[in-house]
C-alpha cells in the first residue's frame, strides 16, 4: 500500500522521524512546519492522509483540522493527531472530525498502522463512511 502523507509538526526532528518511518513503508511524505503552512501546501500536494501535531505556532493542529473539515476539497480527508495530547485535546479533536490519534512518544509500528488504517478510510470515502477515532496512546512500563 502506498499513498501520499502530509506530516505537520513544528519539530523538524519529529517531522524527519515520521518521514523516515513512513518512507520505509513505501509512502510518499511531504512535510509542513505548522498549520498555516499545511493549508498552503495541501492544495498543491493533494495528500491522502494528514498527520497533525496539536501545539504549533501560527495555527495549531486542532484549528487546522477544523479548517480542513470546513473546506469542501478537504472535508473528507483522513486526519490523525500525532501529539502528546491532553484528554481535552482528544475530545476537541473528535468534535472537529479527527479520524485517529497517536500519542507521543510513539512506536513507529503504531504510526505505520495508523496511516495504513487511514489510507483504507480514504478508499471508503465514496461510501461516506466515517468511524469513531481510536485513541492509540503509548504507556511506558517499567
Amino acid at each position: 500500500m502506498s499513498g501520499r502523507v502530509l506530516v505537520v509538526d513544528d519539530s523538524e526532528v519529529i517531522r524527519q522521524l515520521i518521514r523516515v518511518n513512513l518512507e520505509l513503508e513505501g509512502f510518499e511524505v511531504v512535510t509542513a512546519a505548522d498549520g498555516a503552512e499545511c493549508l498552503e501546501v495541501i492544495r498543491r500536494v493533494k495528500p491522502d492522509v494528514v498527520t497533525l501535531d496539536v501545539v504549533m505556532p501560527r495555527l495549531d493542529g486542532l484549528r487546522t483540522a477544523a479548517r480542513l473539515r470546513a473546506t469542501p476539497d478537504t472535508s473528507d480527508l483522513p486526519i490523525a493527531i500525532v501529539s502528546a495530547c491532553t484528554p481535552a485535546d482528544l475530545d476537541l479533536g473528535e468534535t472537529v472530525g479527527v479520524d485517529g490519534y497517536l500519542g507521543k512518544p510513539f512506536d513507529p509500528a503504531d504510526l505505520v498502522a495508523l496511516v495504513r488504517r487511514l489510507m483504507r478510510l480514504k478508499g471508503q470515502d465514496e461510501q461516506h463512511e466515517r468511524f469513531r477515532p481510536e485513541r492509540t496512546e503509548r504507556t511506558d512500563r517499567g
